[in-house]
């Protein structure tokens, strides 16, 4: 009977066992757990991966996300060793640790030690709780257990390496590692990860760039207890004690941030920029400006025009409101190019056969209707070559070439090249070779990589992982191309600057308001501008002077030295100027059959569409240039017939119009319509 009564109390017992275990089991599935995602960070990574900028969530913190696998394996070791030795046994809830902390707190009167695993702790950073109330605790343990039902060991590592505290707005391991270390957590020194684990538990009378004998002590006793736990050898716990505490934060990166900016806009997190190059080039631009003033701005971009990819964006000396207006992004904005399209004129009229290299122009005064242009100096320098004009950036035979081609047509290449220009009035004249229209710096560079890309266009990217390609027709054909490189290429360098065969062009825009240089090698295209970010003139500058020893400098942080320009094509003619065909030995344009020739007669006065008043019923007249005896007429009369004089006069009847006419011995002719007051 009694046996039976034993037998019916243990099967109860066991019953009810059962049936708490379930009601358990149901109460720990019914947890509703806190979200497991949290803000991260936004980073923009260079092309190897490297952090170029990361941003702070909303909250103002410092939430760089963590791996498992960027983590240094001694820190993981370590972390487990102190916190939670039976991490990876227990189930969310480490009875022994409990028991053995409760002993501690009732035998000496005070908490020696806690019983929280790390599964309990991610769970009060979860729901950013408290361990001091029995009902926050008994929540942490729920949390945890229902944690570890859904969640592998390493999930919830991952967990914790993302939302462990570190002191101020620091949160995670990698933001930890970045602010106190400078680095990723990837590899640490027994010291740092011993600092590392310590934080935690008290970040903020801990912080080592404010209590550091505090954040000292404290890393002291993790080395020891990792020494007792077989973690650290005698030699490594020796060294770690002897490290020095990191006195001060360090800055987390904020590398080209303009394009940054751009990336996180359109949710972008890897650039073709590479850091290294990045950082020199930044350091570069804040020397250039010194002594010159504090509104002068400075852009720079570099590509490799081979693929394409942008390698560094310079877009202000410093990010920062300031008087060079730092915040504008000047790679993007719309500048004048001054005479920095030349090549691209003088590569097209290679390529149509109106010139070659060593073809003469003439530059002397020259009216193209109204428009008369001039030199930059005042000076004309009579008939040269064509490679000589454009290394002068001589504006008359530019524009000659212009006329020949078509301000349309030239247009219509420079958005072949991937450039959107911005024309005044919309309608091109001339005037747009000389820099008569809107561009960017990335227009330039883009051109620029099309020149050196054998004249195909070559589209820039700056997302890693873009494929720039080529589109639409050629800008020009290899040969013109090459004859363009090989110009630039002979180009004098400035003071001091290594005579590198370097190809490159500088500008100077109308007013001095911005300053150019532009080059290319083998591999890479440099493009380079300064000026006033509010477009007002800077008084005396120029391209050669200020920013073309910018870009020498660029090309010497790329590499140690230029890669070779490209050998001359097949059908490149590398003759000298009485060796070219007849055609091509003096520009005439396209229209040279039709224009009359330089010694042909013309009305010196009264000169076309002129008012004049008759003196005393007389009107003395002029003709410049022809061969004499001249034959004057006047509205279709003669009334100087065979006169060698260059001058004659006519007897008028009165006011009204008059169209002259001067006839040399050649039957050339000139006339001019004019108004008789």
């Amino acid at each position: 009977m009694i046996r039976r009564h034993a037998l019916l109390t243990l099967a109860l017992l066991l019953f009810i066992t059962a049936a708490a275990r379930d009601a358990f089991d149901d109460w720990i599935d019914a947890t509703v757990l806190p979200s497991l995602t949290a803000e991260t960070s936004a980073e923009v990574m260079d092309r190897n991966g490297t952090l170029l900028r990361a941003y702070t969530v909303a909250d103002g913190r410092w939430r760089l996300r963590t791996t498992m696998d960027g983590v240094d394996a001694t820190y993981i070791k370590m972390l487990i060793a102190y916190e939670d030795k039976r991490f990876y046994r227990h189930t969310g809830v480490d009875p022994v640790a409990m028991l053995r902390a409760a002993y501690q707190a009732l035998t000496q009167g005070k908490i020696v030690s806690g019983g929280s695993t790390l599964t309990m702790q991610t769970a009060r950073l979860l729901e950013d709780g408290t361990t001091g109330k029995w009902a926050g605790k008994l929540r942490q343990i729920r949390v945890a257990l229902a944690l570890e039902r859904r969640l592998s060991k390493d999930e919830i590592l991952t967990l914790y390496l993302n939302r462990a505290p570190f002191g101020g707005n620091l949160e995670g391991v990698r933001a930890a590692t970045r602010a106190y270390f400078g680095k990723e957590p990837r590899r640490l020194t027994p010291a740092q990860a011993a600092l590392l684990v310590a934080l935690p538990q008290a970040p903020e009378t801990r912080r080592p760039d404010r209590h550091r004998d505090a954040a000292r002590a404290a890393r002291a006793r993790v080395v020891d207890r990792m020494l007792s736990a077989g973690v650290l050898d005698e030699d490594m716990a020796q060294t770690a004690q002897s490290e020095p505490i990191p006195a001060q934060k360090h800055p987390f990166p904020a590398l080209a941030p303009h394009m940054a900016d751009r990336a996180v806009a359109e949710n972008v997190h890897q650039l073709t920029l590479d850091a290294t190059l990045q950082r020199q080039l930044e350091t570069l631009a804040a020397v250039a400006l010194q002594g010159k003033g504090d509104d002068l701005s400075i852009a720079i971009l570099v590509a490799d025009h081979t693929t394409g990819e942008i390698l560094a964006s310079v877009g202000s000396a410093a990010y920062r409101a300031d008087n060079r207006l730092g915040f504008v992004d000047m790679t993007r904005a719309l500048r004048s190019p001054g005479s920095t399209l030349k090549p691209l004129v003088y590569g097209m009229a290679f390529d149509q056969g109106l010139a070659h290299p060593e073809t003469l122009i003439d530059d002397v005064p020259t009216a193209f209707g109204a428009y008369v242009p001039q030199n930059f100096d005042g000076k004309f320098r009579g008939t040269l070559r064509i490679r000589r004009a454009l290394q002068m950036s001589l504006n008359i035979p530019a524009i000659k070439l212009t006329e020949a081609i078509g301000p349309a047509n030239l247009m219509s290449a420079l958005r072949r090249a991937g450039m959107d220009p911005v024309v005044p009035g919309g309608k091109p004249g001339l005037a747009i070779a000389l820099g008569g229209l809107g561009v960017t710096l990335t227009d330039m560079v883009q051109l620029y990589a099309g020149l050196a890309n054998s004249g195909k266009p070559r589209p820039l990217v700056w997302k890693s992982g873009s494929n720039a390609g080529q589109t639409g027709r050629d800008l020009m054909s290899p040969v013109a191309a090459w004859y363009v490189a090989d110009i630039l290429s002979g180009l004098a360098p400035p003071p001091n600057a290594p005579r590198n065969r370097l190809a490159y062009k500088t500008g100077t825009s109308y007013g001095h308001r911005d300053a150019w240089a532009l080059g290319f090698d083998g591999q890479h295209v440099v493009g380079v501008w300064m000026g006033r970010a509010d477009g007002t003139p800077v008084p005396g500058a120029f391209g050669g002077d200020l920013a073309a020893p910018v870009l020498f400098e660029v090309f010497s942080r790329i590499k140690p030295a230029l890669t070779p320009l490209a050998l001359p094509p097949p059908a490149a003619l590398t003759v000298s100027n009485a060796e070219l065909p007849q055609p091509l030995q003096r520009f005439r344009g396209r229209n040279a059959l039709f224009e009359k020739p330089k010694d042909a007669p013309t009305v010196a006065f009264p000169p076309d569409g002129s008012e004049v008043e008759a003196d005393g019923g007389f009107l003395v007249v002029k003709v410049r240039d022809g061969v004499a005896p001249f034959t004057w007429l006047a509205n279709g009369k003669p009334f100087a017939v065979a006169t060698y004089e260059r001058q004659s006069v006519l007897e008028t009847d009165g006011a009204g119009f008059i169209t002259l006419s001067v006839i040399d011995v050649k039957g050339r002719s000139a006339r001019a319509e004019i108004r008789l007051d």
